[in-house]
């Protein structure tokens, strides 16, 4: 999967799955005939065709459906008939009941194919609020190479609270990974605020003190037009990362996110944040000035942002995730197969399947 791309579920189970189940009809109805045909006068398999049309009904169309039926009771038919059943009442009764079944399984086939078009198109706005709302990261930007895992934790789901950007300025590279507090539309909604005021302020801030300020004023205002709006009540860590053409290091500024992992040669560390300002939205109950970090920051470094959801991922035994024994493994790893590893390590640890989104942006200085 190319750096940039969200990361999901294999396909192919799904596809599997899909395709038993259209050949599950098929092969009862030919069990049934056989058994039928093998045993003994006493012993009778065909009122098992019913089966057939019901589970036509969860992968068929409705014309499928009902074609699965027919066929079934003209198998019912011939077998009453082999068996030397009376037509009236033996056949008949038997034909009724495969009627009844097949109408009812094609109604059920014409309700679950409304539904799955419903199912697409949500699904299609959804892609088209991801385009929008978290864009694909561009592979290349400047002198650093990206690659980023996003996973979000609803099932089906494309997007989360959790968020990212990376935008290119004049002689640096700028980005945002953040974290919202919470779940659901209403983290989405406080992300795609953040996002905007991030797009709508990185060029034109001087630095990232700036930079801050102006998603806190973002988020104010934003609440101030819509005080009901469940943004104006949340709150969110964000780590900027300023990254120049011309100097080898890295500046860094926290709103009270996890610190990211530096890895310089054959050494991984943790940013060390002397005095973290507090996270978007919580500020005015602690007025500080915004403090920089700044880093040696070489060709061939590594800097990966993370949020909370890699970090504070448990086993079974409920023992955190070690991300930085994880990233001293990957040392020799090409930057483009990190997220792969790391997305299934996570789902390996977790066992249970993971409970919160998870974005991760692994940045590796080009030149």
């Amino acid at each position: 999967m190319p750096s940039g791309a969200h990361r999901g579920r294999s396909l192919g189970r799904p596809r599997t799955q899909v395709r038993i189940g259209r050949a599950l009809p098929a092969l009862v109805m030919v069990l049934t005939v056989v058994a039928d045909l093998v045993s003994a006068d006493e012993e009778r398999y065909d009122r098992l065709l019913g089966a057939a049309p019901a589970l036509a009904a969860v992968t068929w169309s409705v014309r499928g459906t009902v074609v699965i039926g027919l066929l079934a009771m003209a198998l019912g038919v011939l077998l009453g008939v082999t068996s030397g059943d009376p037509f009236v009442p033996d056949i008949v009764a038997n034909e009724v009941a495969l009627a009844v079944v097949t109408v009812a399984a094609a109604w059920v086939s014409r309700a679950r194919f409304r539904y799955e078009r419903d199912l697409r198109e949500v699904t299609a706005v959804a892609e088209v609020v991801q385009r929008v709302v978290l864009r694909p990261l561009a592979p290349r930007l400047g002198p650093v190479d990206l690659h980023l895992l996003y996973v979000a934790a609803a099932a089906k789901a494309r997007i989360g609270g959790d968020f990212y950007e990376a935008v290119r300025v004049p002689g640096s590279v700028r980005l945002m990974l953040g974290d919202v507090q919470g779940k659901g539309l209403g983290a989405v909604e406080t992300a795609s605020v953040l996002l905007g005021a991030f797009r709508a302020a990185v060029n034109d801030a001087p630095d990232l003190p700036a930079l801050a300020d102006r998603l806190e004023e973002g988020l104010g205002r934003y609440g101030g037009w819509d005080p009901d709006s469940d943004a104006a009540e949340r709150f969110a860590t964000v780590v900027l990362v300023e990254i120049p053409d011309d100097e080898a290091v890295a500046r860094l500024l926290s709103c009270g996110h996890p610190a990211p992992y530096l890895q310089h040669g054959t050494r991984v560390r943790p940013v060390s944040f002397a005095d973290p300002s507090l996270p978007v939205n919580l500020s005015t109950l602690l007025r500080s000035r915004h403090h920089v970090e700044e880093v040696p920051f070489v060709p061939g470094d590594r800097l990966l942002l993370y949020t909370d959801g890699v970090s504070e991922a448990r086993d079974r035994d409920g023992t955190f995730y070690p991300l930085e024994a994880r990233m001293s493994r990957w040392l020799d790893e090409p930057g483009e197969r990190v997220p792969d590893l790391l997305h299934r390590d996570l789902d390996a640890y977790a066992g249970r399947g993971l409970d919160d989104d998870v974005a991760a942006m692994l940045v590796v200085r080009r030149s």
